[in-house]
């Protein structure tokens, strides 16, 4: 069966490789037509403050967008579907494909004025962009050759400003001035420093004061290679003239009005405390964005707007109009995977949502998920889990007024509770948690979350004999699946360059999860009664005591035309350590591998611990550690229209900390020595279906370094698929896969 599925792949793979390699790419090109095949930019000089990267999007006409190693697949389908795009089937090719861009040579000088002008408002001045055009059958090429202009450094910096209380505003800024002495010239840096400055005097109460105000003048007669610069503050803008001057006056708030839809049933109180704006304070910008983004994270309204209208007695009206949204919905989320050994994996996930459950902003959420496995060749062989979480958030710091929060956002509080059953072969679980904790986030780069409190009763019956007696035999086994209470604080801490949902620029995040359990409980364990292994009891279950602390490391490099193409990077280091009360982590909180968003040549929990050989104790996997290692790179890449392509590679493992004493070298614990023997490595393809507010994906993971395997024979490669146990695995999912 292996290799008969093995000969469908390569089948499949040869004859996209003919097609790709036989069909022309302008064979439905008009006579005189050239399809534009390539732009190159060569810039001459050695100037680091320029690159031939950034130039590229001034270029006016751009190629066909390409994918891994130079194939255009979108372009390949567009010409499978002939000359005639209604009959049979061509219409789908087409629909479906990129239709070639035709090469304009009118395009060629307007793309040489682009970056000229680009280069002068850089401060290249007299700068040199000569496009020239190779055509080699119906493919053009075009090389742009760039030779820098001229650069003036700043000499001295003088400024005119209007006489009044401005004078003063301005004087106590001037240390904050970006424009300096010996900086190069450039209108870009000018316009950078009007911004600025403009924005500041706009928080210091000039109600309508921009960047249009300022004016610069550039003496380059006065010096060699320098240009002495005045910078002017008029009291009219560059597109008005003197008879439209006004006094640069600081204004203040008048009245201030909010409305909104009133079938929306609300608590006017809240909205009154995320309002920052208050009648009689000094007109400040920033204090405007603030209302705006407080509002918005309420997520009651769709759309949020602060109209200010100025009055002739120096006072700004505010109008907020909010925007009523939907405010309950449904969420479904679904992942699934198998691999080569028959095992099914699907988990679906269904969320309602309420939006302002009490009629002041609350978010109340419902969560349903399932999590079932089963053996296509043996529906016997199976495993189920259900969960239900029910939890409230409300937009206060309890405890806190929300006057003390003046910035954009105020922290939310956040009540959980949440029923898990899992029926195993080995065991039937049950698990009921509750917390109690804080959310919020600063300029939507740092998001936390804070739990002060949470709580957990695990509950384990149904044993099975077979399971039952290796527990008995392995202490650290047994302490890791027993009945057990969980009492201890947490927090998730994440900070990324870029919180949009599918960025589209270059970005980068840290992730940080830690929790402390067992410690308050502790302070109490000479009043507890102890059971036949020493550990303390409350109500008759002992208490977990552990630490545990997760990292990941995160980049994401975009490139390519109109960011098209992405090449993904991870680092994941975890650690847990049970100490005082226990000798092992609970199981729930013990680290794993593989699935849809880790190894993905394994299955969740079927990768490690370390050189381990898979524990026979589970019919279905269930392989976990105190320490987890990995790194993954992911290069996507776009195919046709919505659709992407990805190639990825994982590297990584879990391992026990706790020590086998009845073992010399127990190949599951972590070793410096063993560790580049004990790395799992695999390689794979994936498919994104980019709907832009949702992303589908599909990842076929192969192993190719399994350390399950005997030494000697740890790696994989394509001639040795077919005696490999279990070598491909394939994953469904929602979203990248980090």
């Amino acid at each position: 069966m292996m290799s008969f599925r093995l000969h469908i792949v390569s089948s499949l793979l040869g004859a996209v490789l003919v097609l790709g390699a036989g069909c022309s790419t302008t064979r439905l090109l008009g006579e005189g037509e050239q399809r534009l095949d390539k732009n190159e930019i060569v810039l001459h000089g050695k100037d680091k403050d320029l690159s031939a990267k950034e130039m590229e999007s001034y270029i006016s006409q751009k190629p066909n967008g390409s994918g891994l190693f130079g194939f255009r697949p979108g372009l390949l389908l567009y010409n499978l579907s002939g000359k005639d795009p209604q009959k049979g089937i061509n219409r789908l090719l087409r629909s479906l494909g990129t239709a070639p861009v035709i090469f304009s040579p009118t395009l060629v000088t307007s793309s040489e004025d682009n970056i000229r002008r680009h280069l002068e408002y850089l401060g290249y001045y007299g700068s040199e962009v000569k496009g020239e055009v190779t055509v080699r059958g119906k493919k053009a090429t075009v090389r742009y050759d760039v030779i820098p202009g001229k650069r003036f450094r700043i000499g001295r910096v003088t400024y005119s400003v209007p006489e009044g209380p401005f004078t003063a505003d301005f004087q106590a800024d001037t240390s904050n001035i970006s424009i300096k002495s010996g900086d190069f010239l450039s209108e870009d840096a000018l316009e950078k420093e009007s911004e600025r400055s403009a924005a500041y005097f706009r928080r210091l109460g000039y109600y309508g004061f921009n960047k249009n105000f300022y004016t610069f003048e550039a003496d380059t007669l006065s010096g060699r290679d320098t240009a002495d610069l005045c910078m002017t503050v008029r009291t009219y803008t560059r597109n008005e003239t003197p008879e439209d001057a006004r006094r640069l006056e600081k204004f203040r708030i008048g009245d201030v009005l909010i409305s909104y839809d009133r079938s929306l049933r609300f608590n006017d109180r809240l909205l009154l405390e995320m309002n920052t704006l208050r009648s009689g304070m000094l007109y400040d910008e920033q204090e405007v964005n603030n209302t705006y983004s407080r509002m918005t994270a309420l997520k009651l309204f769709s759309g949020v707007s602060v109209e200010l209208t100025p009055r002739d007695s120096a006072l700004v009206d505010c109008d907020i109009r909010l925007t009523k949204s939907q405010l309950q919905g449904f969420k479904v989320n679904l992942e699934g995977s198998t691999n080569s050994s028959g095992l099914i994996g699907i988990s679906p996930q269904l969320n309602y949502f309420h939006k302002n459950i009490f009629h002041g902003g609350q978010w109340l959420n419902l969560g349903f998920l399932g999590n079932f496995q089963f053996m296509a060749s043996n529906r016997n062989i199976h495993s189920n889990e259900f969960g239900v979480t029910a939890s409230v958030s409300f937009p206060e710091f309890l405890g806190l007024p929300n006057s003390l929060f003046r910035g954009p956002s105020v922290p939310r509080t956040e009540v959980a509770v949440s029923y898990n059953y899992q029926n195993r072969p080995e065991y039937t679980r049950n698990i009921i948690s509750t917390s109690f904790g804080y959310s919020g986030n600063h300029e939507r780069k740092f998001f936390y979350q804070f739990y002060p409190l949470q709580l957990k009763v695990v509950r384990l019956s149904n044993l099975d004999q077979n399971f039952y007696n290796t527990l008995a035999g392995n202490p650290f086994l047994r302490d890791a699946y027993q009945n057990h209470f969980d009492m201890g604080a947490g927090f998730n801490g994440y900070y990324t360059t870029c919180a949009d949902l599918n960025p589209r620029v270059s970005y980068q995040y840290v992730r940080l999860q830690a929790d402390l359990s067992g410690n308050l409980l502790s302070v109490f364990r000479e009043n507890m009664r102890q059971d036949a292994y020493g550990a303390h009891l409350l109500w008759g279950t002992p208490f977990s005591q552990y630490a545990r602390v997760e990292l990941t490391l995160g980049k994401t490099f975009v490139f390519g035309p109109e960011g098209n193409q992405a090449l993904a990077t991870r680092l994941l280091g975890g650690l847990g350590y049970a100490y005082g009360n226990s000798t092992v982590m609970p199981f729930e909180k013990q680290f794993y591998s593989g699935g849809a968003n880790s190894m993905r040549g394994w299955q969740a929990r079927a990768l490690g611990p370390g050189l381990a050989r898979p524990d026979p104790s589970f019919v279905i996997p269930s392989q976990t550690g105190d320490l987890k290692l990995e790194a993954n790179v992911e290069y996507r890449f776009p195919l046709t229209g919505k659709l992407k392509g990805v190639l990825f590679t994982d590297v990584g493992n879990i391992w026990a900390l706790q020590y086998d004493e009845g073992e010399e070298d127990p190949p599951a614990d972590f070793s410096l020595d063993s560790l580049p023997e004990s790395l799992a490595a695999n390689w794979g393809l994936g498919l994104r279906f980019d709907l832009n507010f949702l992303i589908l994906r599909i990842d076929l993971g192969v192993k190719l370094h399994d350390p399950s395997r005997p030494a000697g024979n740890r790696w994989i490669l394509p001639g040795d698929y077919g005696d490999a146990e279990r070598p491909f695995a394939l994953h469904f999912g929602v979203g990248h896969a980090f």
